[in-house]
């Protein structure tokens, strides 16, 4: 959707409507606050007044007034700031939680579209900028335009000629402001877009750091790096500049306008003579417009850069989920699977072609293909990952879109080559998710069956041990038994083993192996791997060859028929299972 600025804000404004009593508070402590300004601007025409001609109290009012005015100013201050800032701050809260929401909810292939930096950069960065447009912006348009309206009344009460001569200035200003607008939108979204490859560059560098130092990528990455911090330096100083000009500009403009009516009221014949109080209480006040009316210009930038960033975080918020048309529930399924010539493509070339196969409850199958097959992407039809592009995959008879979502994903446990572990402890990332109700009781007998009592025994604080980011202080083989720990808590009735083993040493392998087999018993279980030992037993190995099922049959019969799967196992499982022993 291509909003304009306009309805952008005016969204915006619409995440005020819970918080709108503290909303007019804050109006009504900046209007006080403003009409201090136009107070102290009456107070100055007193004071010189008094001075031709003294009343006989004016020694104590005057002071009185003076206290009095800085008093209400100070309050407006207090009121309008604290007021302003829990609506923002309440407003940012609200959109940060929908935003992580909506990215959560993204389909898979979303995430391969877009690199995790952008998302982060819209997170912290973009989040920033619409936190200033909530907050300095509105409380200083709120208060400076309260109070250059206070003002300009009070100039047309003591001259309305004059205060007209002085207004002519104002369509010269609207140019300016209106040139500097688009100028300052343009800047702030290729500000956005720096900061987002800034993320990027640095969130790859640091997850990537052992590659970075044994290629010798410290010069790569530290130019990558600059390269994009340059491109944000330039930018933010092109924005500096159009801010810096726009300011002076502008005061300029009134310095004309205030210089011109000078010249007309002190002008012989031009203009009937003022009294010397009104007159100079005139050009204080006129004086006094120049400060708000530079801040109003210099909200331009903040404003601009906040409504580019809201574009980008309401397209995440809009952006269509995962669908989830399903009503199918059921608490557990049995596991039959059932391909029917499923298709599928990432964008026009296919990766899978005519899938057809079933899998028994309870059946154990293995793909094996060369890298790029399709199997992974075959395995993750299952969960939903991806939707498939024709066809039909079947659970229990029952097509898996026609599953509610969470439902389907329920039945479902998946080991990866890449093991997930998130900062917290073991027990946390065991019981993780619709897990965390689990007892500690259920956590080890878990870590049992995973082989993985072996070592978190040996651990000071055992399954309250904190992992640390990414539970890189374990060993690969370590955190693998700690993701099949988190499959045997699930107890979901299929099972997708993802090269589960396939980075491992034979030592690491072989409690994995031992793992694997407890877990896989009575369990639909779908292999993807590279070691015989891991798939020999399968009760059917599928053979694929560009997106192809190409050989279908157990380990001695696809020996026997001496194709595809033979040579494979002749080039690597044979060698592998020799290592082995």
């Amino acid at each position: 959707m291509n909003l304009t600025p306009w309805q952008i804000y005016k969204r915006l404004l619409q995440y005020l409507v819970p918080y709108l009593g503290f909303f007019i508070l804050s109006i009504f402590g900046y209007i006080l606050y403003a009409l201090t300004q136009t107070g102290f601007a009456v107070l100055m025409e007193t004071i010189v007044s008094q001075m031709d001609n003294p009343s006989p109290n004016a020694y104590i009012f005057l002071p009185i007034a003076v206290i009095s005015i800085t008093f209400a100013r100070g309050l407006g201050g207090f009121i309008g700031t604290y007021c302003l800032d829990r609506v923002a701050f309440n407003i940012v809260y609200e959109l940060r939680k929908q935003i992580f929401s909506s990215i959560l909810l993204l389909p898979r292939q979303e995430y391969l579209r877009q690199d995790s930096g952008s998302y982060l950069a819209i997170l912290i960065y973009n989040v920033e900028q619409v936190t200033s447009a909530c907050t300095s912006v509105v409380r200083t348009l709120v208060r400076e335009g309260a109070t250059v309206i206070g003002l300009i009344g009070y100039l047309l009460y003591l001259n309305w000629q004059l205060a007209l001569l002085f207004f002519a200035a104002s369509p010269f200003i609207a140019i300016v402001i209106g040139i500097a607008s688009k100028r300052f939108r343009k800047l702030a979204k290729n500000m956005q877009s720096s900061i987002a490859d800034i993320t990027h560059a640095a969130s790859e560098s640091l997850q990537g750091n052992e590659v970075v130092k044994t290629f010798g990528g410290y010069e790569t990455e530290l130019q990558r790096f600059n390269r994009a911090s340059d491109d944000f330096r330039r930018q933010s100083l092109k924005m500096t500049v159009t801010s810096a000009l726009n300011s002076p500009v502008v005061q300029m403009l009134v310095s004309s306008a205030l210089g011109l009516l000078i010249f007309v009221a002190l002008y012989p014949d031009f203009m009937q003579p003022m009294p010397a109080s009104e007159f100079v209480a005139f050009l204080i006040t006129a004086g006094l417009i120049a400060k708000p009316l530079r801040a109003l210009t210099e909200i331009n930038g903040p404003l601009q850069k906040g409504i580019a960033a809201a574009k980008t975080l309401f397209a995440v918020i809009d952006s269509a989920p995962e669908k989830d048309c399903g009503t199918h529930s059921v608490a557990r399924v049995k596991g039959e699977l059932e391909f029917k010539n499923v298709n599928f493509q990432y964008t026009d070339s296919s990766v899978l072609k005519g899938i057809n196969f079933t899998v028994k409850a309870g059946e154990t199958v293995a793909l094996v293909g060369r890298s790029g097959s399709g199997k992974s992407t075959l395995a993750n039809l299952i969960p939903r990952f991806f939707e498939l592009s024709s066809g039909s995959v079947l659970l229990d008879g029952v097509p898996i879109d026609e599953y509610q979502l969470a439902n389907l994903r329920e039945q479902i446990a998946i080991v990866n080559q890449q093991v997930v572990l998130f900062a917290g402890t073991i027990k946390s990332n065991i019981a993780y998710g619709g897990l965390e109700d689990k007892t500690a009781e259920q956590v080890q007998a878990a870590l049992s069956i995973a082989n993985a009592t072996e070592f978190v025994d040996k651990l000071d604080r055992g399954i309250d041990t904190p992992l640390g980011e990414k539970g890189l202080m374990l060993s690969g083989g370590q955190r693998q038994r700690l993701a099949i720990a988190r499959a045997v808590l699930k107890d979901a009735p299929i099972l997708i083993l993802d090269e589960a083993t396939s980075a491992l040493d034979n030592h690491s392998e072989r409690y994995i192996q031992q793992a694997l087999e407890r877990v896989m018993q009575d369990r639909t279980t779908l292999v993807i791997a590279h070691r015989l030992s891991t798939i020999k037993n399968a009760d059917c190995i599928l053979v694929m060859e560009d997106g192809e099922i190409v050989e279908r049959g157990n380990h001695q019969q696809l020996l026997v028929k001496n194709g595809l799967y033979a040579e494979l196992y002749h080039q690597g499982f044979e060698q592998s299972e020799q290592a082995r022993d």
